[in-house]
């Protein structure tokens, strides 16, 4: 071979970059988390991992479905949960671009009927979950729903219609929120007078090369190809009772391609989605100028020294998250069909393996509260509650926000909760004028000038202080 061939060949070569590809090793270290899967009858998931455009990983495990013998494919559609609010978040800003809406609008400029909170709350504070409305499941259970109760949009828009007060001022705090995006669903809507799945379909999923995902309005609909989910105990596998027909907050439901063709987008985009994706990663400071990491339906942080964006989501026994390290143009997605596949501690050894990590350890103590906030605890001073008299707590309480009772009796010299769609829960005192409902919420007691009770405060972690008037 003459030399000039021989300088040409290496020049070539060097030129072209190497395509992605996963060790031997790695290989093996992947399949083994997934062993106790493959086991039979045993639900389980795929995984699909994309580097510099390239699948490098895409395999199932387990069974779609217990009862007819199903096992999970590559094809296999699963219900994204929350990861489904970045897609919905997609269709906000696409509408923005096309001059249609600003996220900067009042929501009430498309939804006029909603309640004036005194504050205003735009399209902005819905994607970061700042708005400090009261979340959907968090109401509802308030209201006496149970967990497998049917709840759609609509169910949703009649108890806002009836709400008097929001969580926190809108800004004030990060506090994670599905009425904002199920709300988002209906401004698109609004604005498009279509429909939110097919316009979703036609100007998001479409356009984008998603051509096996779709929302899922209804929950009894026969689609084929789809997993069941299941809940894991101790005493085994049992179906998961579907009840989620909501949209908006959830409930597209994909595969792992369709999922890292949406996920490399936010290394490489095409000119025509370039700017909206660099909108997604969009986040913006608090009112008091302190940071919130959530962007537009995505969490925008790090891992290991690596830049990620990322986000998890759970619905009845599904389980899925999907994350992108721009740095090293390398997407995950984990999507599961049972309720202890853990898909968030999966996606970080997935990365554990992948990446080597790069960060120097910070070991730091902070208290955080059940959303994930950070707080300071509190130091009670200790009360002789022995003499507080826990008859004057007893009484039937009445929430006209949620349309129902909540009754408190003294059964046994001990405080007894009850609600007709939950039954008994016992009450704790925990200081004076401050009751714990165990497993079900928290209470500040309300008293008027003269030192009676008028009514009960009840919070929930999401849904703070709704307000139940003591019953004469």
């Amino acid at each position: 071979m003459r030399l000039t061939t021989i300088l040409f060949f290496l020049t070539y070569f060097s030129l072209v970059p190497a395509q992605a590809q996963l060790s031997e090793i790695q290989s093996k270290k992947i399949d083994s988390l997934f062993n106790t899967w493959a086991e039979g009858n045993h639900p389980g998931g795929t995984i699909g991992i994309m580097q510099k455009g390239e699948v490098i990983y895409s395999k199932a495990f387990g069974m779609a479905s217990l009862e007819y013998q199903v096992p999970n494919t590559t094809e296999t559609l699963f219900n994204l949960a929350s990861v489904s609010k970045q897609l919905t978040a997609m269709g906000i800003i696409v509408l923005q671009e096309r001059g249609l809406l600003s996220i900067d609008d009042d929501i009430r400029k498309y939804l006029p009927d909603l309640p004036d909170f005194g504050h205003t709350i735009t399209i902005r504070h819905m994607l970061h979950h700042t708005s400090g409305m009261r979340s959907l499941h968090a109401m509802l259970r308030l209201a006496g729903w149970r967990s497998d109760d049917s709840r759609t949009n609509e169910d949703l828009y009649r108890f806002m219609l009836k709400q008097k007060d929001l969580n926190f001022i809108p800004g004030d705090e990060y506090l994670y929120c599905n009425t904002g995006y199920i709300l988002m669903a209906y401004i698109i809507e609004k604005v498009t007078n279509e429909k939110f799945p097919q316009w979703m379909e036609n100007n998001v999923f479409e356009p984008l090369g998603m051509s096996n995902t779709y929302v899922e309005d209804r929950y009894d609909r026969v689609v084929p190809n789809n997993a069941t989910s299941y809940y894991n105990r101790k005493d085994g596998f049992f179906r998961a009772v579907e009840y989620w027909g909501y949209v908006g907050s959830g409930n597209v439901h994909s595969t792992t391609a369709d999922l890292l063709t949406w996920l490399q987008n936010f290394s490489t985009p095409s000119a025509d989605w370039k700017s909206a994706f660099e909108t997604l990663k969009t986040t913006d400071q608090l009112n008091d100028g302190s940071e919130n990491n959530y962007a537009f339906g995505v969490n925008v942080g790090e891992y290991n020294g690596y830049e990620r964006i990322s986000h998890g989501g759970s619905i009845g026994g599904f389980r899925a998250y999907a994350s992108h390290y721009p740095e090293e143009e390398l997407s995950i997605a984990v999507l599961t069909n049972f309720s202890t596949a853990n898909s968030g501690g999966i996606e970080k050894k997935l990365a554990d393996i992948l990446l080597k990590n790069k960060s120097n350890p910070i070991i730091f103590s902070e208290v955080k509260d059940q959303n994930g906030n950070n707080t300071e605890a509190e130091n009670y001073i200790e009360e002789d509650l022995s003499r507080i008299s826990l008859s004057e707590y007893t009484g039937r309480f009445y929430s006209p926000e949620l349309e129902t009772n909540l009754d408190i009796t003294l059964k046994d010299e001990k405080l007894i909760a009850h609600h007709v769609r939950h039954g008994d829960f016992p009450v704790e005192l925990i200081k004076k004028d401050a009751l714990d409902i165990q497993r079900f919420a928290s209470i500040e007691v309300v008293r008027d000038s003269e030192d009676i009770i008028t009514g009960i405060k009840v919070s929930n972690g999401r849904a703070r202080g709704v307000w139940f008037e003591k019953q004469k």
